[in-house]
């Protein structure tokens, strides 16, 4: 199971993470692909006055030619292709972010990733679209499942559902 944390706080984030979700299907095997709802989510470790996120995440059966490495090049490459631009601040306002949370179980952990993604765990904006579509799958290197970890994460963060619908294609 591969899952991606998408968000976006710049521009019309409401329709580029519904865009982006699109076209991560290329990935997915066929009948495999998950997408939760759109969130709004507060800024966590950003400049101070950023604009709330919309969240979302999507989960998924890679095709038996993606690989990790692979996948976050083609992540980034869909990052600059809806125009975010070179990091310049940590954390800064951006049409797109996409995070490689899981991958089948593997880990990674070089200068370029780790996998898992060594903070998802910690935070609601990842977790709660998570938990919508995957809250039974065990995090990888833990005991616990994605719902167990929500239902046990103390933060202030807030988050709420944009829209009614979750859905699979």
């Amino acid at each position: 199971m591969v899952v991606i944390g998408l968000g976006s706080n710049q521009g019309q984030s409401r329709e580029i993470v519904p865009r982006a979700m699109q076209a991560l299907e290329i990935f997915a095997q066929p009948g495999s692909f998950q997408r939760s709802r759109l969130w709004q989510t507060s800024p966590v470790d950003c400049p101070a006055d950023s604009d709330l996120f919309v969240n979302a995440a999507v989960c998924f059966e890679a095709l038996a030619e993606v690989t990790p490495e692979g996948l976050l090049a083609d992540l980034k490459a869909l990052e600059r292709d809806f125009g975010r631009g070179a990091k310049i601040v940590r954390n800064a306002p951006r049409e797109l972010d996409l995070d490689l949370l899981i991958f089948n179980g593997e880990r990674r952990d070089t200068q370029y990733f780790t996998l898992p993604h060594p903070r998802a765990v910690e935070r609601l904006f990842v977790l709660a679209p998570v938990a919508e579509i995957v809250p039974g799958l065990r995090w990888p290197g833990m005991s616990t499942t994605v719902r167990e970890l929500l239902d046990g994460l103390e933060t202030d963060e807030q988050v709420t559902p944009l829209d009614n619908t979750a859905s699979s294609t």
